[in-house]
C-alpha cells in the first residue's frame, strides 16, 4: 500500500509539473487566445500617447507592438499604466508585454525579463530659466519634479545630492506642476523633455533644457521571467525591423525632421542588447 501511495504520488507530482510546465508557456497562450496585450504609458508622447484627433493610442512603441503581433498573427491590444504599475502589472499577468519607455537596467533583470534595445536616450532636466539655473549642480537644495516609479528620480539623486524631489503619477502632471511654478526644474528623458519644451509655443523662450545628462537610458520591452519562447519571437521582430529598414522609418516617423523632436538621425540599432 506504502509503495502504491508512493506511485500515485509521483504520478500526481509528475501531473502537476508538467501541467504548471504547459501553463507557463506565455507564447502558447498568447495564440490560444488570440491577442496579445501591450501595457503602454499613453502619456509619453512620442512612444505612446492618444491622438487628440483619433482617440486611439498611437507612438514609436505602439507601432512596435502592432509589428510584433502581426509576426504572432494575433491582435494587438494596449492598456494604459502608470510608471509605478508597469512591473506589478507584468508580473501579476495583467499585461502580456511591457512596451512602456522602459529602461532596461541590472536592478530590473531580477524582478523581468528584456528585450533588445529599442530606444537609446538620455535623461536631463528642463528649467525655468527665471530659476537661473544653468547647471544641473546648482539644482542642489531645490526642488526638482518627476514621474513616480522610474528611473529619473534615483537617477537624479545621484547626480545631484541634495536635490528636493517631488514625484507625480504620471509625466504629464510633473511637466504641468513645473509649469505652475511647484519645482525650479522637470526630469525626464529627453526626447520627452523636447517634445514637451515644443508644446509650450510661445513660453519655450521662459524655459531651457540644461544641456548635461544624467544618465543614459537604453529603453527595451519588458517580459515575464523566464518566457523564453516569447522573448524569442519578441527579439527575433525587432532583428528583422532592423535589416529591412522599417527601424530607421519608424525612428524617422515619430522622431525625425518632419515632427517636434526634429532629430536628424538615429545613434543606436535595436538588434543589440546596449546595456
Amino acid at each position: 500500500m506504502r509503495l502504491r501511495s508512493q506511485a500515485l504520488l509521483g504520478i500526481t507530482l509528475a501531473a502537476s509539473l508538467f501541467s504548471a510546465a504547459v501553463h507557463a508557456d506565455q507564447l502558447d497562450d498568447i495564440k490560444k487566445k488570440g491577442e496579445i496585450v501591450f501595457g503602454v504609458l499613453g502619456t509619453d508622447e512620442p512612444n505612446s500617447f492618444v491622438d487628440p484627433k483619433t482617440r486611439e493610442l498611437v507612438g514609436y512603441e505602439v507601432d512596435i507592438g502592432q509589428a510584433i503581433a502581426k509576426k504572432l498573427g494575433v491582435k494587438p491590444v494596449f492598456k494604459q499604466l502608470s510608471v509605478a504599475a508597469r512591473i506589478p502589472e507584468l508580473q501579476q499577468g495583467r499585461v502580456d508585454v511591457l512596451a512602456a519607455s522602459l529602461t532596461h537596467n541590472k536592478e530590473r533583470e531580477s524582478q523581468i525579463d528584456f528585450s533588445l534595445t529599442t530606444f537609446v536616450t538620455g535623461q536631463k532636466v528642463l528649467v525655468k530659466t527665471s530659476s537661473g539655473v544653468t547647471d544641473i549642480k546648482q539644482l542642489a537644495g531645490k526642488k526638482v519634479l518627476t514621474v513616480k516609479g522610474g528611473t529619473q528620480e534615483p537617477n537624479i539623486r545621484k547626480a545631484v545630492p541634495g536635490v528636493d524631489v517631488v514625484t507625480f503619477e504620471t509625466t504629464q502632471q510633473a511637466f504641468l506642476a513645473l509649469q505652475q511654478g511647484k519645482g525650479v526644474g522637470y526630469v525626464n528623458d529627453e526626447a520627452s523633455l523636447v517634445n514637451d519644451h515644443a508644446k509650450l509655443g510661445a513660453a519655450k523662450k521662459d524655459y531651457a533644457i540644461l544641456p548635461q545628462n544624467i544618465s543614459v537610458e537604453p529603453l527595451a520591452l519588458g517580459l515575464k521571467k523566464g518566457e523564453k519562447a516569447l522573448k524569442a519571437q519578441v527579439d527575433g521582430v525587432l532583428r528583422e525591423l532592423e535589416s529591412s529598414g522599417a527601424a530607421d522609418k519608424l525612428f524617422l516617423k515619430w522622431y525625425g525632421p518632419g515632427t517636434k523632436l526634429q532629430f536628424d538621425k538615429r545613434s543606436f540599432k535595436i538588434d543589440t542588447d546596449q546595456i
